[in-house]
């Protein structure tokens, strides 16, 4: 149809079949910055994933559930594909790729500026795998280029189940997205409870709302030697503390994170205090220090178990 105008097994649970409800997992995948983390969080309708205009900023898979009716989505956004040889990019890509097993559909974002190169390697990749494709940025271009790309597509029409263009900024297709995704998925009890909006562990999340606080408070540099390591989140009434550390590969690195007189991780503090509220519903205390670990990123060990996987 043409529209114009992986979670962890522990945690899932069932819930009494209705008749008609439906419900199964939707992987997003596209290159980096196509709009997967900004896609996710607007058909959630809240802010769970990492966004940033910087490249690559996603680096692990997010879980995040939206009810349509009475069927039950649950997505996971993914790192952009692309080629690199450096390990972390590497292994951020296999994620990428691992998430589509076993999901009943994929979103594949399409940017409307792009050729049809990168849908053509995803089709290379994974012949036959139920996807829809979402143009995606559509709000940059006049209607006339926005018909032209999806005339474009119209050769892979026996490929994909549907073509929909979105603009988020304009918020507009959301409920076509939604509709069309849940004709594809499987009649089927909730996996989760209809009230959550993630089954990613709260960490994650909290981990990536400080990484985006670090892409959007520094120079270009400093995000890509960068991570945020974990130690622990302490809840009590009305107060929830999460401890953190920022790991760097040098020192002149740890001190511009830190800044001068603390003013950098200050500022990253205050941002990533503001996300993590805003998502979280209650007062935060956020600690964050700064550590040196050199060449973490080619540790492939350090790499996947604590920052992708």
């Amino acid at each position: 149809m043409l529209w114009f105008n992986a979670p962890v097994a522990s945690r899932i649970k069932f819930y009494k079949f209705k008749e008609n409800m439906k419900s199964g997992f939707v992987t997003l995948i596209g290159r980096t910055n196509a709009g997967k983390s900004s896609l996710l969080n607007y058909l959630c309708g809240e802010k769970i994933s990492l966004v940033s205009h910087k490249i690559n900023a996603t680096r692990r898979k997010i879980n995040g559930i939206a009810m349509n009716g009475t069927d039950q989505v649950i997505f996971t956004d993914t790192p952009g594909l692309h080629e690199s040889a450096k390990l972390m990019n590497k292994l951020m890509v296999e994620v990428a790729l691992g998430a589509i097993e076993g999901c009943d559909l994929v979103l594949f974002l399409a940017p409307v500026h792009d050729d049809t190169a990168e849908y053509e390697k995803f089709l290379n990749l994974n012949a036959g795998i139920k996807h829809i494709v979402i143009l995606t940025k559509i709000d940059e271009v006049n209607d006339e280029k926005i018909v032209q790309k999806l005339l474009q597509y119209q050769k892979f029409t026996d490929k994909f189940e549907a073509i929909i263009p979105v603009s988020i900024k304009k918020k507009v297709y959301k409920k076509q997205v939604l509709d069309e995704i849940c004709k594809i998925l499987p009649e089927h009890e909730y996996f989760y409870d209809p009230e959550i909006l993630s089954a990613t562990n709260e960490r994650e999340i909290y981990r990536d709302f400080i990484l985006e606080a670090i892409f959007e408070s520094m120079s270009d540099e400093i995000p890509y030697c960068s991570d945020v390591v974990m130690e622990k989140v302490v809840e009590k009434p009305g107060l929830t503390s999460v401890y953190a550390r920022i790991i760097t590969d040098s020192n002149s690195h740890k001190e511009m994170l830190i800044g001068k007189n603390g003013e950098a991780i200050k500022r990253i503090g205050i941002r990533a205090k503001k996300l993590i509220s805003n998502f979280s519903k209650v007062k935060i205390y956020l600690k964050l220090t700064v550590f040196v670990k050199k060449s973490w990123k080619n540790d492939e060990f350090m790499v996947k178990t604590d920052f992708i996987y």
